[in-house]
């Protein structure tokens, strides 16, 4: 089946050749074709190029893409988006002036999730989930990482993993599952970090390497919850099962974690509201992508990544939503794009290649999604008419993306 797209005021993210990610100035660079066509044939990008060019071919569904603009599809590395219920009384506790560590002192935030998770049945959890997964899609999200750890036993931890198994089966877009049952410490092992962390390792892991059940590892590397000795440990055990670690770390404090992460072959670090100039250097010297967050600093009023001194240094960045039902009850990337430009004074092309392309790394999915290229999955999405692509952060609070295609079919 081919669909050609006709009349695209403006092609974004065009990349002829392949490219990993882009740094420091190449961020600043968003490769467009103006008044251009795209050519889908079955699943995959066929071809594109100036309308000049357009091709004429058989049997084809046409799309009028006039005074509209056409990108992929975004790619969130980063989501809690498999749990059950929500925290509302949490958000109204914040309001009144509690702080995320006195809730969570209160047997609220994580461990708040983790109780309800472990009452909820596993088709429930499914059932509440893939709306969540319909509705991001519908946003333009072509591709999401999904992890556990509102569990925080062995069996919680496996019916999240099994939900997000379930999630990949019956939809099309890329999932990738993470394991991550270092997200706190259960009450009862409070005093004795070392025993959930052998339970994790001795009785978890095996089982979910038995089911095919994650691709990456995770831990929250912060104080108050897991230490850096304590996250080397967990990073080292699942990478002996295949788990590739992307951590959790400078969210409240910096404490060496981002070192550790990058020597134990992170593919990526998350949140990163703090940062020191060595935390830069040390990422300067590896292939570990930074993801900020920037959805999570606003609801939760923390800082935001600074991912001006970042990228200013010559560090990539991507974006992802952190959706969870504590700190960012969203999955809307076209917000978390427009607020890296509004608060982290990124420029819409930074923002715009931080959100596909760099955030396909961080998922390790560079090869399949996040630029426009021949060969790559046909997942993209078109805007309503706009002035320019500018437009998308401009109007933050307006849902500006009209159709959106996965594997070559549009979204109903």
């Amino acid at each position: 089946m081919l669909i050609l797209f006709k009349n695209i005021k403006e092609l974004l993210q065009v990349r002829e050749s392949h490219i990993a990610y882009v740094a420091g100035e190449e961020m600043k660079e968003l490769p467009k074709i103006d008044n251009a066509y795209l050519l889908i044939e079955d699943t995959i990008i066929k071809d594109f190029g100036p309308m000049t060019q357009c091709p004429n071919p058989e049997n084809t569904t046409v799309v009028d893409a006039s005074g509209c603009v056409v990108l992929p599809t975004w790619v969130d590395s980063h989501t809690h988006l498999v749990y059950a219920g929500d925290r509302v009384q949490e958000f109204a506790d914040r309001i009144n002036g509690l702080s995320y560590e006195e809730i969570a002192e209160r047997g609220g935030g994580i461990l708040n999730s983790a109780k309800r998770l472990n009452e909820t049945s596993e088709d429930e959890i499914y059932e509440q989930s893939k709306k969540r997964l319909e509705e991001i899609i519908k946003l333009g999200t072509g591709a999401v990482e999904i992890k556990s750890g509102y569990g925080l036993t062995t069996e919680g931890e496996l019916k999240m993993l099994r939900v997000i198994k379930r999630l990949k089966e019956n939809y099309d877009l890329p999932i990738k599952a993470t394991f991550l049952g270092a997200h706190a410490f259960p009450a009862e092992y409070k005093t004795d970090h070392q025993a959930y962390i052998d339970l994790m390792l001795n009785e978890m892991l095996p089982e979910i390497a038995k089911e095919n059940l994650a691709d990456y590892i995770d831990a929250f590397l912060e104080t108050g919850y897991f230490s850096v000795d304590e996250t080397i440990q967990i990073m080292k055990a699942g990478k002996q099962y295949g788990l590739t670690p992307k951590i959790h770390v400078n969210q409240f404090t910096a404490i060496n974690g981002i070192q550790a992460c990058v020597e134990n072959g992170a593919l990526s670090v998350d949140h990163l509201e703090i940062v020191t100039d060595e935390d830069i250097a040390v990422l300067k010297e590896s292939n570990t992508m930074p993801v900020a967050l920037p959805s999570c600093s606003y609801f939760i009023s923390i800082p935001y990544t600074p991912a001006r001194r970042m990228i200013d240094s010559g560090l990539p960045l991507a974006l992802a939503t952190d959706y969870n039902p504590g700190t960012t009850p969203s999955g809307n990337m076209n917000f978390v794009v427009a607020t890296a430009c509004i608060k982290m004074k990124m420029t819409p092309e930074e923002a715009i290649n931080a959100a596909t392309l760099n955030a396909a790394y961080a998922m390790g999915i560079e090869n399949e999604t996040g630029t426009i290229s021949r060969g790559k999955k046909a997942n993209v999405m078109m805007t309503k008419p706009v002035t320019s692509f500018y437009q998308i952060p401009y109007e933050f609070g307006s849902v500006l993306i009209d159709k959106v295609m996965i594997n070559g079919m549009f979204i109903e």
